[in-house]
């Protein structure tokens, strides 16, 4: 056990070089985004004498902000293999970075000369400018090939992951060997991993560190952190690769380290926050389109305008989520045949297609029976199904339920019947964000949400 604590401990090693290129790229990005801050605020080009004025204070907070990018794990050589990470890195680090900010401008005298509105176009200038600088200037710059890699695991989600990393271009490594565990005394470790680090000048290795039979080659692998390979471990590379858990881990252990009831109480106050700031304004703007819907709705048949149906919501307590009724009758998520035959009618396929059915559900977010974001609320007969026959499926309700979530955006889902394997599937990606959610998370799947409903891909 002490050898995998030193192990873990020695995992990550720094590659300088590309590194300071980073570092000397996002101070390059933070003098450019004050350039253009100036001319967004006068509407004309600095000049050179003004642009002289301001760079000297906004210097001395480019470099703590290079320094919060630091801490942030920003110059991790791991944030070059998994660039999906980056947006929300970048965007918690200016956060902080707002704040050291307010503080040099707004609390010492000797920056006064810096306009404060300039400050907040530079703040949000500069998050794009260096999103763009992460992403797409080392391919610009070619300050880095394909890595190549050696991945030490077991079963199908090694295999996976394997797949994925060399088949997808936005991941800077190649997986040129795999070693399988599950092979135990027939392998040769000295040859199959050791040597070839050497021969083929390896310099990262993502292992199955959960394993029990990884226990016996860390020794061999311990000398090989000081040779400079970075090692990885499997179930976070595959976490962040697929964005959801890996449904091997799922055991009590894994819930008792990562999982909590426990409020985030910041996190949650300000989520409260944007739930009220966001969906009132559109609660009221959607008002207008309320008399039409309810005249088409009428006319086609007559029927009720709202479906009232009740979900499970946060510790399996009872939602009413308010919908425009889309089918011909409200058959309360029941799965089962009744006799009748539910269909959806001509305004409601219209009112799907559109999403304009969900705009009364900002009713129930504006209550707090909802958030705009979490995992999407089911049907009761539905859940207690799923409880039986998916363990550990009543997790996804020790938070508040949204209107969209994680899942929505990437797993499938039964939208009929009981679909064991597509809510399992599911599952994973709720799992995901209950344990990583965040401000920057549900900015993710907000702006995921509204660009699914502007092309009208969402089911």
């Amino acid at each position: 056990m002490a050898i995998l604590k030193n192990f873990l401990y020695l995992m990550t090693i720094f590659n300088r070089a590309e590194r300071l290129m980073i570092f000397v790229g996002d101070l390059a990005v933070f003098a450019l985004s004050l350039w253009i801050s100036l001319f967004i605020r006068n509407g004309i080009l600095p000049t050179l004498d003004e642009y002289k004025i301001h760079i000297v204070p906004f210097a001395i907070i480019f470099i703590a902000w290079a320094l919060i990018f630091y801490i942030a794990g920003l110059y991790d050589k791991y944030t070059t293999i998994l660039r999906d990470k980056i947006p929300v890195l970048i965007l918690n680090s200016q956060l902080a970075n707002s704040m050291i900010a307010v503080v040099f401008f707004y609390l010492i005298p000797y920056f006064g000369i810096a306009p404060k509105t300039l400050l907040f176009i530079d703040l949000f200038i500069s998050f794009f400018l260096i999103y763009l600088w992460r992403i797409y200037g080392p391919l610009i710059f070619n300050i880095k090939d394909k890595e190549p890699a050696i991945i030490v695991g077991s079963g199908e989600e090694m295999k996976d992951l394997e797949k994925e990393i060399n088949e997808n271009p936005k991941f800077e490594l190649e997986l040129v060997s795999s070693v399988d565990l599950e092979k135990g005394n027939g392998i040769d470790f000295k040859d199959e991993i050791v040597r070839k680090v050497y021969s083929d000048n390896i310099k990262v290795i993502i292992i199955d560190l959960k394993d029990g039979k990884v226990e016996p080659i860390l020794p061999h692998l311990y000398n090989l952190i000081f040779a400079g390979v970075k090692f990885f471990d499997m179930d976070k590379v595959y976490e962040d690769v697929f964005n959801r858990i890996p449904l091997s881990l799922l055991n009590h252990s894994w819930f008792l380290e990562n999982v909590s009831a426990t409020s985030k109480f910041s996190y949650d106050i300000f989520k409260r926050l944007m739930d009220i700031v966001v969906s009132f304004p559109l609660f009221i703007i959607s008002l207008v389109f309320y008399p039409f819907v309810i005249l088409a709705i009428k006319i086609e048949d007559g029927g009720e305008i709202f479906s009232r149906q009740v979900r499970v919501g946060q510790n399996n307590n009872p939602v009413n989520l308010l919908k425009f009724r889309t089918m011909l009758f409200n058959d309360a998520g029941e799965w089962k045949e009744k006799g009748k035959q539910n269909k959806v009618t001509k305004v409601g396929a219209f009112l799907r297609k559109s999403r304009l059915d969900e705009i009364p559900q900002l009713w129930n977010v504006l209550k707090g029976e909802v958030s705009l974001i979490g995992p999407r609320p089911e049907f009761a007969g539905p859940v207690e199904e799923y409880s039986k026959l998916i363990e550990f499926y009543n997790v996804r309700h020790i938070i508040k339920p949204g209107l969209s979530g994680w899942a929505q955006i990437y797993g499938e889902h039964a939208h009929h019947g009981i679909g064991v394997d597509e809510t399992r599937n599911k599952l994973s990606y709720d799992l995901y964000y209950v344990k990583n959610r965040s401000l920057a998370l549900d900015l993710q799947i907000a702006l995921k949400t509204i660009k699914t409903i502007l092309s009208r891909a969402g089911k």
